[in-house]
């Protein structure tokens, strides 16, 4: 074989030549050879049997093909070219002039590239927008400074609109790198782009984090551009709304702990935005802490609280608080006339206002201004009926929310209390007789069905000294008479005449017939007028019966338990409360596995999260629906973290399987943070046992997800070698 080679080589000179002269038109650009590589293709034949110079496909530089750099391409002559291109907005022309610029030498100065960047950012072309996005990268790999910040924050905007939320979210990253982002006010607009899709808000999500992390760590060593990377209240609120439009309340939680510990001051917008993410959590505690200060704001804000209250309500309702959910609605009537109708100023100052039950050691305080709405505020649309809504300009509890109330209070069988509540709304809102809310929900109750239930409040509303139609009462008793209810007829009928209503011909002839037990099929339909309003609260209350779930109270109650022993770091109670829930046959949530896992990895017990994971899985066979990407996510990060890389797989899989997007760059860093030189030296021949050889390939099979191989990499010498010793 050696024999061969030197025979070779030294009859082939011209070989040897023509690889020193690849070597020197690199070197003319400022590159050693070594630096680059191609890759081989299988389906050209790169050396001829003789031996002439071998067929090149494409070097590493990034470009499609290289140019032959002569005479007339000169590096002045393309720069005109490019510049003229740039000016009169030839977008395609710019780009070829650059690529060929680039192939004989390499990147131009910082203006022309700022200038290229600039001037590209304006095209409507993705495709041109991402070869764009690539150049910068490379340039940022070989030679940083030939970047301007100014140019990147145009290219993020550019990208955003044109709604490529993967390539911004990297150039992010890359300027953060370097401890630099977008002014504000660019970023927000930046964001606003970003958050209008799913993967995009996932990324804005997670960036907002990491340029909050670098703020602490600036401004931990006193550098004076930490306040540059101080995010704003609107930044936060855009991301808040829309993890509360694509239902990630995970996430939307760890925003909210971000935003405190940064100490950026929320707004009224921030606080009803809190409530819908505590709301989708189950976290009734946090909104009780919120509460005490929203009373107390003014008229003008407490309108913009409605959707507050409506979390709020909607949270007791499903815990079957009913106690809870009858001072909120009285709170709501009662303090409308005792709110001021200017700005209180208290409110005006930043409060500090506690996340988590006062039980806890260490209680993270979030600043808020409840007097405070900015211009610029970000609008939620509601996408439900709410239960609190604003009528004639103040705050009333909706009739979907009513029907709510009437139907706990009749399965928990206290219609006493109903009717108590329905009598102090009454009083609150002075309306009369026909238009009451107490008439309309007895009305309600007799076309739903409900006779005896429109008996037990009528009564009760005529100890309580508050009139009732005459015709509600004739009602009644005529659906008592069409449901051959003779005995509660009947007793009707003499109430009615004891109470000595006025009746005219018509319904002092029904009263009759019930009294004498002579029914006719004329007597028995008297259909009193139905209002919209009343309309309205019989659907609600029809649905709202169909609809109850005993279940979901219970899990909720297990949950917040759950939660607040993780943040107590209690974790032997935690797995009580689990067990407890397992033994009663509950199915459990997503928050309920989120907030285990948030418990142990507190403590590093990576382990016990690999036993969730198995729970979660066995779960989701059952049907019970468990499939969210915070909970993925969250996994992915603790299992990196814990070095258990086939479960990394295996969370990956079920992602790609739901085509939920997987944040590559964020658990790229998350390795090497903590396994950065893992296995790289090891192969799986020299693996020790079984176990190792297993890990090795769990590995490898990580490192390939998210820097795939792109081909076998060799140096132009180093295969020419290769080829004169075959």
């Amino acid at each position: 074989m050696y024999r061969r080679f030197i025979k070779v080589f030294r009859s082939d000179t011209y070989v040897i030549s023509t690889i020193n002269m690849f070597e020197s038109r690199v070197t003319n650009v400022g590159k050693s050879v070594l630096e680059y590589t191609f890759i081989a293709s299988q389906e050209s034949d790169l050396c001829t049997q003789h031996h002439r110079v071998p067929c090149i496909r494409r070097f590493s530089t990034g470009m499609q093909a290289q140019h032959l750099c002569t005479a007339s391409s000169s590096p002045e002559t393309l720069l005109k070219k490019l510049d003229s291109a740039l000016r009169e907005s030839k977008d395609e022309e710019a780009w070829k002039v650059f690529n060929e610029y680039k192939s004989c030498y390499g990147f131009p100065g910082s203006c022309t590239v700022s200038k290229l960047i600039t001037g590209l950012s304006y095209s409507s072309d993705h495709q041109l927008l991402h070869n764009v996005c690539n150049v910068v990268f490379k340039i940022a790999k070989e030679k940083y400074e030939l970047l301007k910040h100014d140019s990147l924050c145009r290219l993020c905007l550019a990208l955003s609109r044109a709604q490529m939320s993967v390539p911004v979210s990297k150039l992010l990253r890359l300027m953060l790198q370097k401890n630099k982002v977008p002014t504000m006010d660019v970023l927000c607009s930046v964001y606003m782009h970003m958050v209008k899709t799913e993967a995009g808000t996932y990324l804005a999500s997670n960036i907002l984090v990491e340029i909050c992390d670098c703020f602490h760590y600036l401004s931990a060593r006193k550098s004076e551009c930490a306040m540059s990377l101080k995010p704003t209240t609107t930044m936060f609120n855009l991301v808040l709304e829309a993890c509360v439009r694509f239902g990630s309340s995970l996430q939307g939680q760890c925003i909210i702990e971000v935003m405190a510990r940064t100490g950026v001051v929320a707004d009224a917008n921030s606080v009803v935005l809190f409530s819908y993410i505590y709301g989708m959590n189950g976290q009734r505690d946090e909104l009780k802490l919120l509460k005490e200060y929203v009373d107390r704001a003014s008229v003008p804000l407490a309108r913009h609280y409605s959707q507050f209250y409506d979390n709020l309500l909607s949270l007791h309702c499903k815990f079957d608080d009913l106690d809870a959910a009858s001072s909120l609605v009285l709170d709501i009537y009662r303090l409308w006339s005792s709110r001021p109708v200017k700005e209180n100023q208290d409110l005006r100052k930043s409060c500090p206002v506690p996340m988590g039950s006062p039980y806890l050691k260490e209680v993270l305080k979030v600043q808020v201004m409840f007097e405070l709405l900015q211009k610029d505020s970000v609008v939620l649309v509601k996408d439900k009926e709410a239960l609190v809504i604003i009528e004639n300009g103040k705050l009333i509890i909706s009739s979907k929310g009513l029907a709510q109330l009437i139907s706990k209070y009749k399965r928990s069988e206290r219609i006493n209390e109903l009717s108590k509540l329905l009598v102090a709304i009454e009083k609150e809102m002075g309306t009369s007789q026909e238009g009451s809310i107490c008439n309309d929900v007895i009305l309600a109750c007799i076309y739903t069905g409900w006779l005896e239930t429109a008996h037990d409040i009528m009564d009760d509303m005529e100890i309580a000294n508050v009139s009732v139609p005459t015709r509600t009462y004739i009602l009644l008793l005529s659906s008592y008479c069409r449901e051959k209810m003779s005995k509660e007829a009947e007793a009707l009928a003499k109430q009615i005449k004891r109470a000595r209503l006025l009746l005219d011909a018509s319904e002092e002839m029904t009263v009759s017939e019930c009294l004498s037990g002579v029914v006719h099929g004329s007597s028995l339909s008297l259909p009193a007028p139905l209002t919209d309003r009343l309309a309205d609260l019989t659907d609600h209350l029809v649905q709202a019966t169909t609809r109850e779930d005993e279940a979901l109270s219970k899990v909720l109650k297990l949950n917040s338990s759950i939660y607040f022993f993780c943040r107590a770091k209690m974790m032997d109670d935690t797995r009580m409360a689990y067990r407890k829930l397992q033994a009663l046959n509950i199915q459990p949530t997503v928050q309920t596995f989120a907030y285990m896992i948030e418990g142990f990895s507190s403590l590093k017990m990576y382990r016990e999260i690999t036993i969730l994971w198995g729970d979660i899985k066995r779960y989701m066979n059952c049907g019970c629906s468990l499939a969210s990407r915070d909970l993925y996510e969250s996994l992915i990060m603790n299992f990196l973290r814990g070095g258990y890389f086939e479960r990394v797989m295996e969370v990956l899989n079920h992602m790609k399987e739901r085509n939920m997007y997987a944040d590559s760059w964020l658990y790229k860093n998350e390795f090497l943070k903590y396994h950065k030189n893992l296995y790289q030296r090891l192969k799986a021949a020299d693996a020790k046992n079984e176990a190792q050889r297993l890990r090795l390939e769990h590995v490898t099979a990580f490192r390939n997800w998210f820097e795939p191989p792109s081909g076998t990499l060799i140096s132009i010498r180093g295969w020419f070698m290769m080829k004169l010793i075959e």
